[in-house]
């Protein structure tokens, strides 16, 4: 297999979309300038693109666009939001380089015969193709190809029938499937749905009397927020003048929460939905290090999502813990349109050793994860020429070789390494002296004794929930786009 390019950007598995929503109950709560602050805090689930949507007693303001937090929601952008609204909902942005469109940006705020609507989702409907064909055939009319704009279409037909908001929601989420956690804004109420699944994660909280929920717990934490519990699969959670009630839209299937919110998408502070995310990670690393013990001198871990892991490995093993790694955090994420000369120089920039550290020393360095091995072949290359003696990989997860419906960005099942190698072939594309990876029994024990269920398809082809029957093809468009 030639290794044509050293794409960091595309080795990882990426996320989906953090979503965040507010409901104003103390009047020196600023709704927009909160979920700018969230945001900043969810921004590791998506740099594509960014935006807020402000509810003042059904007037509805929004503000999105293509880049960062910093980018799209400047201080002239706040002002345009304004201070007065009563509810806002907040989306940041991943999807892949080649399907990036400003129309696909969230919120969306649609109006329809009962007034306005905002919406942000984070998933993938598997059933898109299906839905969407049905609604154009009944004249819909589309602007982009996210969930959200079709999760929106079928809540407002649903709602000319039900008498009320909830109900409509109740009904367009019998009718959709796959993974979707969704927080949406009618005229007077904040509406927060987890799948029957719970693929993705979802949680409320409470900034003094207000409400808030999240994809994730660290939002909270950034903006002095308390964290209360987790948006259980299948309910429904609604906050209004009223205050908090909750529905149960469908009784829960077998819980599946995606196994890569724990190994590299969730932030290590962040407490997803029975355990901390850092804690859970440290016990992958002690794992790896009864499977696949070795005699060395150190543990470093590829930041950042390898650092805990590296950390567990070094407490059970007593092999000292260090950073070896320098990680130059300002270098953009999209390489995917570069040319491979480019890449390859900011690959280079992305990462640099600390020599005097590993030089003449045995080294395990720990990942969460191998896509095509570009990326762990350039981190061995880097750890030997700073003068290690021998590099010993270790990974976090087992290795990836299927694809993902729910809503991590995952490549084709051909391209993945694991699918083309042996372990042992591996090792030698990677140029490793010994490598392992975390068994998929050991990370379903560990799962099992944090009392997590999770999804972990992507790396046993057994899928929890429905997977699509069929791709959305525009037929106007040379792109053929994925139920994404």
């Amino acid at each position: 297999m030639k290794n044509n390019s050293l794409d960091f950007y595309n080795e990882k598995v990426h996320e989906e979309c953090g979503v965040f929503g507010i409901y104003k109950m103390d009047d020196e709560v600023d709704v927009a300038s909160i979920s700018r602050d969230a945001l900043y805090a969810l921004q590791h689930r998506g740099q594509e693109s960014a935006g807020i949507a402000v509810n003042n007693d059904g007037n509805f303001k929004s503000i999105k666009d293509v880049g960062m937090v910093s980018e799209v929601l400047t201080n002239q952008a706040m002002e345009e939001l304004g201070t007065d609204g009563k509810i806002a909902i907040a989306h940041v942005r991943y999807t892949p380089y080649q399907a990036l469109d400003r129309a696909g940006s969230q919120p969306l705020v649609i109006r329809y015969i009962q007034g306005s609507l905002a919406i942000c989702h984070n998933g993938s409907i598997t059933n898109f193709a299906e839905i969407r064909k049905n609604l154009e055939e009944g004249g819909a009319i589309f602007q982009s190809f996210s969930n959200a704009e079709l999760i929106a279409y079928v809540i407002a037909t649903e709602r000319v029938n039900s008498e009320t908001i909830e109900d409509a929601v109740k009904n367009a989420c019998n009718k959709i499937e796959g993974a979707y956690s969704f927080v949406l804004t009618s005229p007077s109420k904040l509406i927060a749905v987890r799948d029957p699944y719970g693929f993705r994660p979802l949680c409320v909280g409470k900034l003094g009397q207000s409400y808030v929920v999240s994809s994730e717990s660290c939002a909270f934490d950034s903006i002095g927020a308390q964290f209360i519990r987790h948006v259980k699969p299948g309910e429904m959670v609604v906050i209004d003048e009223d205050g908090f009630h909750s529905y149960m839209i469908e009784k829960p299937k077998k819980s599946a929460l995606c196994v890569f919110e724990y190994v590299y998408i969730a932030r290590p502070d962040s407490i997803l939905d029975c355990g901390p995310v850092h804690a859970v990670r440290k016990e992958f690393g002690k794992e790896l290090a009864r499977d696949f013990p070795v005699d060395a001198d150190l543990v470093c871990g590829v930041p950042d999502s390898g650092n805990e892991a590296a950390q567990g490995y070094a407490e059970e093993s007593g092999i000292p813990y260090s950073a070896v790694f320098v990680k130059n955090k300002y270098i953009g994420r999209n390489l995917s349109s570069m040319k491979n000369t480019k890449k390859e120089r900011l690959l280079m920039m992305r990462l640099n050793v600390l020599k005097h550290k590993v030089r003449g020393k045995k080294v395990v360095i720990i990942d969460d994860s191998i896509v095509h091995g570009s990326t762990a072949s350039h981190i061995v290359k880097l750890l030997r020429e700073a003068g290690a003696a021998e590099v010993h990989m270790r990974i976090s997860s087992p290795p990836l070789k299927y694809s993902c419906y729910y809503g991590s960005d995952l490549h084709t099942e051909k391209n993945m390494i694991a699918n083309l190698m042996t372990v042992e072939e591996l090792q030698n594309f990677v140029g490793s002296d010994s490598l392992g990876f975390l068994s998929i029994e050991s990370l379903r024990k560990i799962s099992n004794e944090n009392g997590i269920s999770v999804c972990d398809a992507c790396f046993t082809g057994n899928y929890t929930g429905p997977v699509p029957k069929e791709n959305y093809v525009d037929k106007f468009s040379k792109k053929i786009k994925l139920s994404k």
